[in-house]
């Protein structure tokens, strides 16, 4: 029997402006907001009343090491990556999107449909969720990667239920235990020096695949797959389904779909 759920966008999100939070603007930060500026100009050319409305959070300035990388050039090191980025697709697309040269820290509150995370240390997917548990939101987006892997998964924030999507903190706790951070946060001394930590192409790789996810979800209005595992040394990609049976393969447990009233109620009649 299968156990499969349609997942369904929210019907707020298709008459009004998606409110979206991206925190980091680095590697695949920078390789999806571009991604992200197209999909606003999509939509509203579909007859979407609003868009994007996006703010993005980091507080890093481009580095030398950056340029090729990372979707920055020569002319933009020593510049903040969030105000450089914002600013670039302001001027290119006419957004009147926003930049916080900040990091997301216990001060912050996030409000937002969607809150996008292109992080790669337990340390920020943890402060992430916990400004969004303050704040109010919707969906999580975890945009995270290795060395040649990585993944990219749509959960939702809120109360566990049968066909709630789980986001990554569901699927994997041990991602936003920030006791067992062991990223590698030092600055690498070259180019060369962080192409040998990293592939080239991950962050674009682990952007498209984010992409494609929320151009589906506008354009059906809803998920059959809520999951992508990108592995460039195979070559392969492997789609998780919005199924109960797929999530606890993960070890994560859905909740029972409760029992409807009215078929209680013609077996209360049954028995009388």
């Amino acid at each position: 029997m299968s156990t499969a759920i349609k997942h369904r966008i929210p019907q707020h999100m298709l008459t009004r402006a998606w409110k979206v939070v991206v925190v980091g603007a680095g590697g695949t930060g920078s390789a999806l907001l571009p991604s992200l500026a197209r999909l606003h100009h999509a939509m509203i050319e579909l007859g979407h009343p609003g868009g994007i409305e996006c703010t993005v959070y980091d507080d890093d300035t481009v580095s030398e090491t950056n340029v090729g990388r990372q979707g920055f050039y020569p002319n933009d090191v020593g510049q903040y990556k969030a105000l450089l980025l914002v600013n670039r697709l302001n001027n290119l697309m006419g957004t009147r999107w926003v930049a916080e040269a900040r990091r997301v820290d216990s001060s912050v509150r996030l409000h937002a449909d969607l809150v996008i995370g292109c992080v790669d240390t337990r340390r920020a997917r943890h402060a992430i969720v916990q400004a969004a548990n303050r704040g109010s939101c919707a969906y999580y987006l975890d945009c995270g990667n290795e060395t040649d892997r990585g993944q990219v998964i749509l959960g939702e924030f809120g109360k566990a239920r049968h066909d709630r999507l789980p986001h990554v903190g569901d699927l994997f706790p041990d991602l936003l235990n920030a006791k067992n951070d062991k990223g590698d946060d030092t600055p690498s001394c070259s180019m060369a020096d962080a192409l040998r930590k990293q592939s080239l192409v991950i962050n674009q790789a682990i952007s498209v695949q984010a992409f494609n996810l929320l151009w589906t979800l506008f354009r059906t209005g809803s998920l059959d797959w809520s999951a992508v595992f990108v592995n460039l040394a195979t070559g392969r990609t492997n789609p998780v389904a919005t199924d109960p049976a797929a999530w606890a393969r993960f070890g994560y447990e859905a909740p029972k779909p409760k029992e409807k009233k009215a078929r209680k109620s013609r077996k209360s009649a049954a028995a009388n």
